[in-house]
């Protein structure tokens, strides 16, 4: 396995890829390969993606907000505000490609206001709750 990073949009994500064949050449010595050679990568390999870990950008003074960590639509609301929330507690769930990704507390706190509902699409990065 190698452990690179990869930026996207800006944004780091440091992966892991299991190298199938090494023709021991340094990574990005040479020209990637042609567009055949790269999709014939067999299915079978894994790569484990890591979110980059970024503090929430302060909504307002002595309050902090909860970025959306992917692009997608809301598929439900778990907190409303008022609610007080533990580090891990799923705030919301967030369908993109088919997929429902939990979004979980960073922080214990209570829910000032969310800014979202179920339907809602949200871009990564945009502000899904504010924290008092």
């Amino acid at each position: 396995m190698k452990r690179l990073r990869i930026t996207v949009n800006g944004v780091n994500y440091d992966v892991e890829v299991e190298v199938l064949e090494d023709d021991g050449e340094e990574l990005g010595a040479s020209a990637p390969p042609p567009v055949a050679a790269r999709s014939a990568a067999p299915a079978t390999a894994t790569t484990l993606v890591t979110a980059p870990a970024a503090a929430p950008a302060p909504a307002a003074a002595g309050a902090s907000g909860m970025p959306s960590p992917l692009a997608g639509i809301v598929a439900e609301v778990k907190v409303k505000a008022g609610d007080t929330v533990k580090v891990n507690d799923v705030l919301f769930v967030i369908e993109a490609m088919k997929m429902n990704s939990n979004v979980s507390a960073p922080m214990a706190g209570t829910v000032r206001a969310v800014n979202v509902k179920p339907g809602d699409t949200v871009r990564q990065g945009q502000s899904l709750l504010e924290f008092n």
